[in-house]
């Protein structure tokens, strides 16, 4: 079969831009560093309590949060530099490694994601966030890793999205993704051959939820079809029990530990809305995930357009308290790619002293640090005088529950990883805003 070209390949290369075999080495070399990091040297950043035979779901949700951080911060590498590559000249056959890359790091990150839920489900339950997101783009990018997992298993895949599904919503994109990406995983794992489809569109609002858009909510429904190995009533019952599986002779022939889908319907109900789960006509099943957000206009200027590039800003120069030094190359790409400067420093007790020194435009703050957290870190900040005291602070930590603390102490934004290049760009762009109006 003949390989599709997407123009060739450029013969010279910008001065100063990094080839794509060093970029892969680096990355590489980074991952392997840092994951080798926490899993042998756990208490390295910080001190946790010891864990005893009596130990409660409090310290293992610590534990599975504190692990999930650090899985997410070469996770926001791995899915960043992704991103830089498919923008890159690539033929046919390397698009497809950019997109498996993808495919995979985002499964790592819905899991880190379960997992934290699903040590929770014993506890006071899920707090769904409510954040302003680009809904369509999150549909297209569930149809994207679709395609992409489909493709390396030699799989049709049919991605279908309403036109009549609004742009922007407000609810927890993070879970949402996650619990996508895990249906996604279960119907390409359990399909042979054949095809899976993906259709988004907007349904009306659970009743006792919301009155539909009169009232501001929107119903959403992710139905996720293959033409797999099919499930039967007495197995659909047992599907959505914590670490449970259809049955025995499919979990040694598949794998999984279960969790999934009993984490996905936790997050459906807490989010409104449900999973159901049927027979598909001619074999095969379907998952439907519902889900109720709050609708929400478009910001100024905003466009749902997927290949629409990320917000541009003017040239800021920013201080980084990031002590992973995979953190920081990631960062650093991204925000060069961007237009950017960034000054890095690995401890937090450095930062107040560096703001005074130099003329920044913003902070990017880990809120997990060795020595003094982010927390405290935003609290001195906020504690000089102005100007410096006023400076905007961007909180990044991979536990969402960091938020509520980070914004309490004085954040001014606050970015779950992986954080996207859009993502980034869009707080800057904010941050850029403010800077042009206080002068």
């Amino acid at each position: 079969m003949a390989k599709a070209s997407r123009g060739g390949r450029s013969k010279r290369r910008a001065k100063g831009e990094p080839s794509k075999t060093r970029v892969a080495k680096t990355v590489t070399k980074a991952v392997t560093k840092t994951v080798t990091k926490a899993i042998a040297k756990p208490g390295r950043k910080r001190t946790a309590p010891k864990a005893s035979p009596k130990a409660g779901p409090g310290l293992i949700e610590t534990a599975l949060a504190a692990f999930a951080h650090e899985v997410r911060t070469p996770l926001t590498g791995i899915l960043a530099i992704s991103n830089l590559l498919a923008t890159s000249d690539l033929d046919e056959r390397e698009r497809r490694w950019v997109d498996t890359i993808k495919a995979g790091a985002e499964h790592l990150a819905s899991l880190a994601t379960l997992f934290v839920d699903a040590a929770r489900s014993e506890g006071p339950g899920l707090e769904i966030r409510q954040d302003f997101f680009d809904l369509r783009t999150l549909a297209r990018h569930a149809g994207d890793s679709l395609a992409g997992r489909a493709a390396a298993k030699g799989l049709r895949a049919s991605v279908e999205i309403s036109a009549k599904l609004p742009a922007f919503a407000v609810g927890d994109p993070v879970r949402l993704r996650a619990a996508l990406e895990n249906l996604i995983d279960n119907a390409v794992k359990f399909t042979e051959q054949g095809s899976i489809e993906l259709h988004v569109a907007p349904v009306r609002a659970a009743k006792g939820v919301a009155k539909g858009k009169t009232e501001g909510r929107i119903g959403v429904a992710f139905a996720i079809s293959d033409s797999g190995i099919g499930l039967t009533l007495s197995e659909v019952k047992r599907l959505f029990r914590p670490f449970s599986q259809a049955n025995v002779s499919i979990a040694a022939r598949f794998g999984g530990a279960g969790l999934g889908l009993s984490s996905v319907k936790q997050l459906a109900r807490a989010m409104g809305g449900d999973i159901v789960v049927a027979q598909r006509k001619g074999g095969g099943t379907v998952f439907t995930l519902n889900v109720v957000l709050a609708s929400a206009a478009g910001p100024a200027g905003a466009s749902p357009s997927e290949g629409a590039a990320a917000p541009s800003t003017q040239g800021l120069r920013l201080l980084s308290v990031e002590d992973n030094p995979f953190g920081r190359v990631v960062l650093n790409t991204i925000l060069t790619e961007l237009g950017h400067h960034a000054e890095f420093i690995g401890q937090g007790e450095g930062a107040p002293d560096r703001l005074a020194q130099g003329a920044f435009d913003a902070v990017l703050m880990d809120m997990v640090l060795p020595g003094i957290g982010g927390v405290e870190v935003i609290k001195r900040i906020r504690a000089l005088p102005p100007p410096h005291g006023r400076i905007v602070i961007v909180g990044i930590s991979g536990r969402a529950e960091d938020e509520a603390a980070a914004r309490a102490a004085g954040a001014d934004a606050f970015l779950v990883k992986p954080v996207s290049p859009r993502a980034l760009a869009t707080a800057l762009l904010e941050v850029a805003r403010r800077a042009a109006a206080a002068t």
